[in-house]
């Protein structure tokens, strides 16, 4: 038998009235395809909910922990030596320390807090387990008058580095499961890197949409009641709604190598990733729109070839009928067996799919045979989530 070399997740989800993902002026981020402009919400966006809820499993099950990422490195350094009584002068000067001690190309520089006080940050972000930070003040504390010692005097502005640049690069190039799910781009410090293990992409509408705009006011309860005409602010916000086609994939030998083979860590990371991509939502604008949808339908495939998207399905925006979900679940259908079909179904380990029965039979026929394409058919997502990651493991067990 076959191993499998990547998994497939493929949703599609209709967001109502909302603004989840938006860009530099506010707006739904868009995106031109097949001719016309549909709502697009960036992975970015996506990514982040999900690894947040990953994470959280993963320390709800104590097999892995959260993770930071930040500039704020040195912040986080100088404020736990605070708390140990180091006086901030000096606890600054060791988080300071810590930066310039890692070597590489990561600097730092001044930046201002939400108190408009100036702090110090990296020159870039830095991704790292967050006890990791605790690690950091530690070896601080370690070389306290190392560090006192080095403090500038006179005109010399910056420090020399009198940290153990070894304990410290250890640190910073720590990795925790969710790091390996997703990667780490640190060029700036060797050994850092870690190619992720996922690939998740851009969702967009399978039609073409529309910017909507919404003029609103808010009313002064004070000026209401001194019977003040007006309102005490006035705006316009942007928003869109639509029927979105969600894709991602994992690279099983990719993981499990990040992983050091270790196959249960990587069965439960899959799932817990397969489960957030199902279940998390951006969280832009939620209080104002609510759109806390769940997918109409997922879809998932082991396969031991290649990662495929069916983006293509929707090249062709779906026209109005009534509605996009429905006629989005048979054309991803019917694009899926096609696409099989060309690559040959052998490369197919596992199929199936899980989607909210209301569809079936609107318009009088079983939806059921027209989605045979993409599987055997789940009442649960997570049964099906289940059975897929027993399928993708299986050979690695034996």
């Amino acid at each position: 038998m076959s191993s499998a070399s990547y998994i497939n997740i493929h949703a599609i989800q209709s967001l109502p009235y909302s603004n989840v993902n938006r860009d530099d002026l506010g707006s739904p981020k868009t995106v031109y395809f097949g001719g016309v402009e549909r709502t697009r919400v960036s992975s970015q966006s996506w990514k982040r909910v999900i690894r947040k809820q990953v994470e959280q499993q993963l320390v709800d099950e104590h097999l892995g922990e959260e993770t930071v990422r930040t500039r704020r490195v040195a912040v986080g350094v100088a404020e736990r030596l605070e708390q140990q009584g180091w006086s901030n002068e000096d606890a600054q000067a060791a988080g300071e320390q810590v930066a310039l001690s890692a070597g590489g190309g990561i600097s730092l520089k001044n930046d201002k807090n939400d108190q408009d006080e100036q702090v110090l940050t990296t020159n870039v972000l830095l991704f790292l387990p967050e006890s990791g930070i605790d690690e950091l003040a530690r070896i601080a504390a370690d070389h306290r008058e190392a560090i006192l010692n080095a403090k500038p005097r006179g005109k010399r502005a910056t420090p020399k580095p009198v940290l153990p640049s070894d304990e410290i690069a250890t640190v910073l190039t720590r990795r925790s499961p969710s790091i390996n799910l997703f990667g780490r781009m640190l060029a700036e410090l060797p050994g850092a890197n870690v190619d992720g293990a996922v690939q998740v992409a851009h969702a967009f509408t399978t039609h073409g949409t529309r910017v909507e705009y919404d003029f609103f006011s808010a009313v002064d309860d004070v000026e209401e009641k001194l019977d003040i005409p007006g309102s005490g602010h006035i705006n316009t916000g942007m928003f869109s709604a639509g029927t979105f086609y969600r894709y991602a994939n994992i690279d099983v030998s990719g993981l499990l190598h990040n992983l050091d083979g270790d196959t249960a860590l990587a069965a439960t990371v899959t799932r817990s990733f397969l489960d957030a991509f199902i279940r998390t939502l951006p969280s832009g604008k939620q209080n104002a729109t609510a759109a806390m949808t769940v997918p109409e339908l997922v879809h998932i495939s082991v396969r031991d070839d290649r990662p495929v998207s069916l983006a293509s399905a929707f090249e062709e925006p779906l026209s109005q009928n009534g509605g996009y979900i429905r006629t989005s679940l048979t054309a991803l259908a019917s694009y899926a067996g096609s696409v099989d079909t060309l690559l040959g179904r052998e490369h197919v380990l596992a199929s199936g799919y899980a989607g909210n029965q209301h569809w079936n039979g609107v318009e009088g026929d079983d939806l059921d045979e027209k989605l045979a394409a993409l599987g055997a058919r789940h009442d649960l997502f997570t049964t099906l989530v289940s059975e897929t990651v027993d399928a993708a493991y299986a050979g690695e067990r034996t």
